[in-house]
């Protein structure tokens, strides 16, 4: 089977590659990733180091946004299912970067779509996002109720919701949408807020706390995500044609719960609190039922030991 994954050096599609060639050797991964910078790309570099070890991976660097390019490597390749993870992330971010957005989520995105499209994939899955709900707070958050995204990042994935589905209706093709509930982890992302904090810890640099801490979040571990998206993946023909699923935990965490336990742990920078960010949502809560029906999977990780986890993996890796 041949699995393209877009953003193969970002924090989910590489834990995802990363996944795939440990727990299914009869794969081939191939993976697509433009580098770009908008966070350190040497922490890109150090995931991709990783993935080239496997004699089954094989790494293009292309923008999704060239066309011909990416064309190219659908056409030589013959994928079997695609996972599109490739994005340009950051909620915050979009406020003052609108157009990234707009090029790589959305014009990106058609790329993708239109050449899964073109060579008959059996399967186009792609990144999502909580930030599709907006404010909405009929937690928790079932995949039916209405979304009214408040910031450009997510109206970018809204819009990709909605081309999936016209992509299914005139041609087709099978789609399963992802609505990802702030993952974190290993490897993760240092723009997130449990990477930040421990960053800042370890480099004597301030955290500032956004909301004066009154946030709540459905985080949801890494190592659970994969899980759930290799189960979608070997049980794709038990989704529906065109869907959308929830991927979270369904256990919402303050942030000051968190900042707790890290203290806890030893990891404890200074702290300064500031304001509401515009861009922000107070809350997300998803609910799992779907989740948990398709990909057969309950047993989710204790965010305590996650934590731990991701210390430990940061002391090792990043200092």
């Amino acid at each position: 089977m041949k699995i393209l994954v877009t953003g193969a050096a970002g924090f989910i599609g590489f834990n995802f590659c990363n996944h795939l060639l440990l727990t299914c050797k009869s794969f081939k991964i191939f993976g697509v990733d433009n580098m770009n910078t908008y966070y350190d790309v040497n922490l890109k570099k150090k995931r991709l180091k990783i993935l080239k070890k496997f004699k089954k991976f094989k790494y293009f660097k292309i923008d999704i946004n060239n066309q011909k390019k990416l064309e190219k490597v659908f056409k030589n390749n013959k994928f079997d299912f695609v996972f599109n993870l490739a994005a340009q992330a950051g909620v915050r971010y979009s406020i003052h970067h609108p157009r990234k957005y707009i090029d790589a989520n959305i014009l990106g995105f058609y790329n993708v779509i239109e050449n899964s499209m073109k060579y008959k994939i059996k399967r186009l899955f792609y990144a999502s996002s909580s930030s599709v709900y907006g404010e909405n707070q009929n937690f928790p958050l079932k995949e039916s109720e209405r979304i009214n995204p408040k910031n450009i990042y997510g109206l970018s994935k809204k819009v990709n919701e909605d081309i999936s589905q016209i992509f299914n209706l005139h041609y087709n093709l099978k789609c399963t949408g992802l609505r990802f509930f702030t993952v974190y982890g290993e490897w993760g992302r240092p723009d997130m807020m449990m990477m930040k904090f421990i960053e800042c810890h370890f480099k004597k640099k301030i955290f500032y706390l956004n909301n004066f801490g009154n946030h709540t979040r459905d985080f949801t571990y890494i190592g659970d995500v994969v899980k759930i998206l290799k189960n979608l993946l070997l049980n794709n023909k038990k989704l529906k044609d065109k869907d959308t699923l929830n991927i979270c935990s369904n256990k919402p965490l303050n942030l000051g719960s968190i900042i707790t336990f890290m203290k806890k742990n030893s990891i404890s920078p200074k702290i300064k609190k500031v304001p509401l960010q515009k861009a922000d949502i107070i809350k997300t809560n998803g609910d799992n039922k779907k989740i948990k029906k398709y990909a057969k999977f309950s047993k989710y990780s204790d965010w305590k030991e996650c934590i731990k986890k991701l210390i430990i993996w940061y002391e090792k890796n990043m200092i």
